[in-house]
């Protein structure tokens, strides 16, 4: 939600964070990550910014430095990251199980859409494919975050948080939006504008409107029975009424 800037600024704690415990302790690198995320919510704030994903970037990084105090290691820094990673592509997995795709729920929800787009088989199966892509990046960060701080890699830890971080994000964002697209479109194929007209449609609906609003005054200037051989009514055909039509009125043809 942060943007291009919400991804490089949450990866500014951690690169200070690994060198100042390396060089002094734990305690100052702790200080020195939660006064990183504070001055980015200070720029962005001065900035004119978006201060939601800076905020939600300092209590991110508080909750890490605070398990990373009561563990005594600078690896539960990470601590935090690696169960939400988890517990994240568990509710993306279970969401396709479930067939409510995560990605069509918020894309959808964004946009004030109703839920009628699970009745397209072809829009659901395209974002069960970006809801499986998340979830594929979050079990893989779990997975090798969670092995090397089982195996006390600091070092690497913070390597992969931030190499598996914003590019994997970004690719899992290519995919959702290849698929949301195409997704878009089978919704409206199958059923339809959700909200209002698509682009394009109420020009030549209005047009349509038009030209028989013209039709309709010119047969009125005419009279009855005048062009078509119908009776104003529209009970009774004139003499003169085409064989062969459709009778116009809904009471029996005297004809029949």
């Amino acid at each position: 939600m942060g943007g291009i800037g919400g991804l490089v600024y949450s990866t500014l704690p951690i690169l200070v964070f690994v060198p100042v415990n390396a060089v002094w302790s734990l305690q100052p690198a702790l200080f020195a990550a939660l006064g990183v995320a504070a001055a980015i919510l200070v720029w962005r704030l001065v900035r004119g910014e978006k201060i939601q994903p800076a905020v939600s970037g300092f209590i991110g990084v508080g909750i890490c430095a605070y398990i990373a105090h009561r563990t005594g290691t600078a690896k539960g820094y990470f601590l935090f990251g690696i169960y939400t990673s988890l517990v994240y592509g568990g509710v993306f997995l279970l969401s396709v199980l479930v067939r409510w795709p995560l990605v069509g729920v918020i894309w959808n929800g964004l946009n004030g859409v109703s839920s009628r787009w699970r009745s397209v088989r072809r829009a659901r199966t395209l974002y069960d494919v970006a809801t499986i892509g998340w979830a594929v990046v979050f079990a893989a960060r779990y997975l090798v975050q969670s092995q090397l701080y089982d195996s006390d890699q600091t070092g690497w830890l913070a390597f992969a948080r931030i190499t598996m971080g914003w590019p994997l994000a970004a690719l899992a964002l290519l995919v959702t939006f290849y698929a949301i697209r195409r997704a878009d479109t089978a919704v409206f194929e199958a059923l339809g504008a959700p909200e209002g007209e698509a682009p394009g449609e109420g020009v030549a609906d209005d047009e349509s409107a038009d030209d028989e609003a013209v039709d309709a005054e010119a047969a009125d200037d005419d009279g009855p029975g005048v062009g078509n051989g119908r009776s104003a009514a529209g009970g009774t055909p004139e003499p003169g009424y085409p064989a062969g039509e459709p009778y116009p009125s809904d009471e029996p043809s005297p004809r029949a």
